[in-house]
């Protein structure tokens, strides 16, 4: 069965390929071999596939026919589909399955209605009556309850956290916990329901323990998938289950049972979320071997998603001060290359989204308009032949 991702792909290479969509950057002396105009996409390929799995998968949900959507989710995993930006199909189906329960519950924790919310899931559960034995459904419930049990538990501090929404933080998660053990993920090859127990480390009385052995089986199991490297360097972090010394030897390790698909780019996946969450992750950080591995990741994986995502990182969101200068100057020259060799297209949400929560309260088209002001701003300079700002100021400047 063709996914959906042929399918767009399909349906765009059948539209006229010579008049992109979108208003044109003008951009000059970008480099020899660089085209002197690049399209702004307002909506890129990966954000028309996820657009349509989500859809997809809310459909089906509400027509009730969870046998097909767990049939589809189910293929998409053992497939490793992925969108081109490399995110796992099944996990975008299954995001637009549990959208309305989720929203609901969502809704009845705001109002610090628990019985609503458990109302919801409870009639949500039912599902599973219908369709037993079936893994692909139970993944969608059990990751319904992780987001509802995230609801409740919020972004706070736990000593800040009211002990009621605590306590349904971890019901949820003991939910999710026991409609996912009766399956094993490696009998059944299923990355998706590996991920849902490294999901459910935050709720475990010991997770440091446990992370690094739940993040290498489900890396081993889906070593093409970069969201879940990501995901790992993150929960290797102090905040979460580990230490910058953890956050290097785990990058160092994955480099390493990923060469084979990823060459040196295991090394700056794992590293990449960290380093854009918390400046001081750059401690420890090789410099030549992440630069090494972003190289390696763009020659595999020229999706101009993925490009747009490492261009906005070292071109606009990279911190130029703070612990290891020598290694954000390295990485801070990266950006010439991503964008004389790799740049074809400019996505205006990788950009302002890039630079994290600064103007999360911005509507769609004051998003675009800013992500397209950073990615102007960056070329510019480059154009100009002058650093990225991410770019350290050298003592001779």
């Amino acid at each position: 069965m063709n996914n959906l991702t042929s399918l767009i792909r399909k349906a765009r290479d059948g539209s006229s390929a010579s008049a992109p969509k979108g208003k044109l950057l003008n951009i000059e002396a970008l480099g020899p071999s660089t085209r002197s105009t690049l399209p702004v996409r307002a909506r890129s390929e990966e954000e028309e596939v996820h657009h349509a799995l989500f859809e997809a998968g809310l459909y089906l949900a509400r027509q009730d026919a969870w046998a097909t959507l767990g049939a589809r989710i189910r293929e998409a995993d053992a497939a490793r589909a992925l969108t081109p930006g490399g995110v796992p199909e099944a996990e975008i189906l299954a995001e637009g399955a549990r959208a309305d329960a989720v929203t609901a519950a969502g809704r009845a924790v705001t109002a610090g209605d628990e019985l609503g919310a458990a109302s919801i899931m409870n009639d949500m559960q039912l599902v599973l009556e219908e369709t037993p034995q079936d893994h692909g459904v139970a993944y969608v419930v059990a990751m319904a309850h992780v987001d509802i049990g995230w609801a409740w538990r919020g972004e706070g501090w736990r000593q800040d956290i009211p002990a009621a929404h605590r306590a349904a933080f971890f019901r949820h998660f003991r939910s999710a916990a026991d409609l996912i053990d009766p399956y094993d993920p490696f009998e059944l090859d299923s990355p998706m329901l590996a991920s849902v127990r490294c999901a459910l480390l935050a709720a475990e009385t010991q997770p440091r323990s446990r992370a690094s052995d739940d993040y290498e089986d489900l890396i081993d199991l889906a070593p093409g998938v970069s969201k879940f490297m990501r995901a790992l360097g993150n929960h290797m972090l102090p905040r979460w289950f580990g230490s910058y010394e953890r956050l290097d030897h785990e990058a160092r390790r994955t480099m390493e049972r990923t060469t084979d698909v990823w060459g040196k780019g295991g090394y700056a996946w794992t590293y990449f979320d960290a380093l854009n969450v918390d400046n001081e992750a750059f401690a420890l950080l090789d410099a030549d071997l992440f630069c090494a591995g972003l190289k390696d990741i763009l020659d595999r994986c020229g999706d101009q998603h993925v490009v747009n995502t490492f261009a906005a990182f070292t071109g606009s969101a990279l911190e130029p001060d703070g612990v290891n200068r020598e290694a954000r100057d390295r990485i801070a020259d990266c950006f010439d290359w991503i964008v004389t060799e790799h740049l074809r297209e400019i996505h205006p949400r990788i950009w302002y989204a890039a630079k994290g929560v600064w103007a999360s309260r911005l509507e769609d088209p004051d998003r675009l308009a800013k992500g397209r002001q950073r990615a102007t701003a960056a070329l510019d300079r480059h154009a100009r032949g002058l650093p990225p700002v991410t770019a350290p100021r050298r003592p001779d400047a």
